[in-house]
């Protein structure tokens, strides 16, 4: 059966996405590397450009909007939000559901240089948010016309168990679609989702595994843990083996498109985007794995965390699925 992509792409424009989870900034510095430091047996990189770009949920929801639908983002920042409200206006995104409060704005610093990362540098508060029931109230009150909602967690405390528990409630009971990016603190926690989206890392770090990772292991171990979330659909991204997608019925694994990996920073936001537009679509599970796979690989071919180009995944889905 041919998928009409062209349909597909232009129904995005109808559909409201609700992502919550851990937004925050991602922050470049890029330079050039010409000498060692006579202090410390490390590179001194001169900083020619500085740029400031939108991460984590806040990616996700500049994916949605890239690909044309409408994204609503519900997060909590600190109270000096360090520029994210200017990033969100710049990129002409709604910031009705961001709360403040007193902690940290999550700010990752990348040095490049050389076409690579040098260093990374972090300004971060982990704990719990403080608000938890407003948080609950404020994105409860957005969800009311969405057509699905993203959880995407980065154990930096946005999504706390009676967050995830409350809200997972609400949607299932409101009957709209849910996926999650999860991490390992409240890996087990997202029970009745829709979409479960792991990637290796985290699916190891979930069981402590010690063995190596093969096919043939990762499909027992994404049986036990589909059941044990009650998830309808299981899908783990492999890096650069692709995706493996298992449903109660049948599982299949997807390698990787050839792809010149430059950077694979954002690469998770472009799947769980993707997969949650064409859950929307009621795509068949095939279908919206291959597409989800496409769109992590496209992520990976610049420098730094980017919007998916949608007339390219457009053209390639065309071309490939």
């Amino acid at each position: 059966m041919d998928t009409n992509w062209h349909s597909i792409f232009n129904n995005f424009k109808k559909i409201k996405v609700l992502i919550v989870g851990d937004a925050m900034i991602d922050s470049y510095m890029w330079g050039s590397i010409n000498r060692q430091s006579p202090e410390a047996p490390i590179p001194i990189v001169n900083i020619e450009k500085h740029e400031k770009r939108l991460g984590g949920a806040a990616n996700v929801a500049s994916n949605i909007k890239a690909l044309g639908a409408t994204p609503i983002l519900c997060s909590v920042i600190g109270n000096e939000d360090k520029g994210f409200f200017e990033l969100m206006k710049r990129e002409n995104l709604s910031t009705k559901g961001i709360l403040q409060e007193e902690r940290k704005t999550t700010v990752k610093t990348r040095i490049i240089s050389e076409n690579k990362h040098q260093l990374r540098v972090d300004e971060e508060d982990t704990f719990p948010i403080i608000n938890e029931s407003d948080f609950i109230k404020h994105t409860i009150d957005l969800m009311s016309n969405v057509h699905v909602v993203i959880f995407q967690d980065y154990n930096k405390g946005v999504l706390t168990k009676h967050v995830i528990n409350s809200l997972v409630e609400y949607a299932t009971i409101k009957m709209i679609p849910t996926l999650v990016d999860p991490k390992n603190e409240n890996y087990f926690q997202y029970k009745g989702v829709n979409l479960f989206k792991p990637n290796t890392k985290e699916l190891i770090e979930s069981i402590s595994l010690t063995e190596v990772l093969s096919l043939e292991n990762i499909s027992k171990i994404i049986t036990k843990q589909r059941k044990q979330l009650d998830a309808k659909l299981f899908l783990l991204t492999l890096s650069e083996r692709g995706v493996f997608i298992q449903t109660e019925n049948q599982e299949h694994h997807y390698p990787a498109y050839k792809r010149t990996i430059i950077d694979v920073s954002g690469a998770g936001d472009a799947v769980i985007a993707t997969a949650a537009l064409g859950l929307t679509q009621k795509l068949d599970y095939h279908i919206l794995a291959q597409f989800a796979n496409l769109a992590g690989g496209l992520s990976c071919e610049k420098v730094g965390v980017n919007p998916i180009d949608k007339d390219n995944l457009l053209n390639e889905a065309i071309r490939l699925i």
